[in-house]
């Protein structure tokens, strides 16, 4: 490789001389500048960040590390983190722990040994161990989509129990009294927030939860899970009337296997998901959805986290940020008649 002793000498200058061109052209003469510069275009030198990290004792990476980066939700709360690490000078890497509490300890593993400058997290590891070993090493961290107590850390996220609240309010006013909670893995809060709202929604309309509601637990949260959830809640009797899922790729897969199954939606069975991803509005039949505002979370972590690793004296106070979801009705669960 290049480097900075080869511009020094193709240039005719020493080393600090380079160096202050890339850092400090100011103060470097004109002529010198152009020559330097000249040195670096012809030999294609590229500055070592890691070696500028070094000498600085900062990074200038913020790692990202979030469940699913094949949910388009995820893609658009990456897309606000990067959009207020760009604002600040920053870069992101983007990590996938695929739901995988081993994958997820190997990247926590991989941020302390690069010793990035902060980290953006959606846990996957139910027992919080991976959070306490990562914590031990001082590297701030912010979390995503994951509330906790700001003495903890700063975190953004939705409250979920609203969510399925209104999922479930908007299933009975469409006159559905036998529902379906077609889950992710149980042990993720976001799948259990929402499960509770529903739960308690229905209750607080007068109803049992225990005959009106049945739950279908997935083991992942992608449209393959939902197809295979969707060929079981065919099987239940009596058929539900109403579905609500934990996310829209579930509710997309549903979607499939009662189409392919000729049962009509709304008509028969009603539908709703969650976080109100692009596809929601383009499916055979458009998906009503919870809206979460994910590029919102990301943006706003970041900036925590941002502010958090800011140089300077200026103090930094943990903050716990909690967004409102909002319901989007659209054709999959507008229902014509009772059920």
């Amino acid at each position: 490789m290049v480097g900075i002793k080869d511009v020094a000498r193709w240039a005719g200058v020493s080393v600090g001389t380079v160096s202050n061109v890339i850092n400090r052209p100011e103060v470097v003469a004109e002529a010198t500048r152009r020559r330097v510069r000249a040195a670096i275009d012809q030999l294609g030198y590229v500055r070592s960040e890691s070696a500028r990290q070094l000498r600085a004792g900062r990074s200038r990476i913020l790692a990202l590390l979030v469940l699913d980066m094949v949910n388009p939700f995820f893609v658009q709360v990456a897309s606000g983190a990067e959009g207020a690490a760009r604002s600040a000078g920053l870069g992101v890497m983007f990590c996938n722990s695929a739901q995988s509490p081993e994958e997820e300890a190997a990247y926590l593993s991989l941020f302390a040994e690069q010793r990035v400058r902060g980290a953006l997290l959606t846990p996957a590891d139910p027992t919080g161990g991976n959070l306490a070993a990562f914590a031990r090493h001082g590297i701030p961290y912010a979390l995503v989509d994951h509330p906790v107590p700001a003495e903890q850390s700063c975190s953004v996220s939705v409250d979920d129990v609203a969510g399925g609240a209104l999922a479930a309010r908007h299933l009975l006013e469409q006159g559905s009294r036998r529902l379906v909670y077609v889950s992710g893995p149980m042990h993720l809060p976001q799948c259990q927030d929402r499960y509770v709202g529903l739960r308690d929604e229905i209750r607080d309309a007068g109803l049992d939860p225990e005959s009106t509601l049945r739950r279908i637990e997935c083991a992942r949260l992608d449209v393959p899970a939902g197809r295979d959830a969707g060929a079981r809640l065919l099987g239940m009797s009596p058929r539900p009337t109403a579905v609500f899922c934990a996310n829209d790729l579930l509710a997309l897969g549903v979607l499939q296997a009662l189409y392919a199954a000729g049962v009509s939606v709304p008509e028969e069975v009603a539908l709703v998901g969650y976080d109100d991803i692009e596809f929601a509005a383009a499916a055979a039949v458009p998906l009503t959805s919870v809206r979460r505002p994910a590029y919102r979370m990301g943006r706003t972590a970041a900036d925590l986290l941002i502010e958090e690793t800011a140089e300077g004296d200026a103090p930094h106070r943990h903050q716990r940020i909690v967004l409102q979801p909002e319901l989007v009705v659209r054709d999959s669960s507008l229902r014509t008649r009772p059920a």
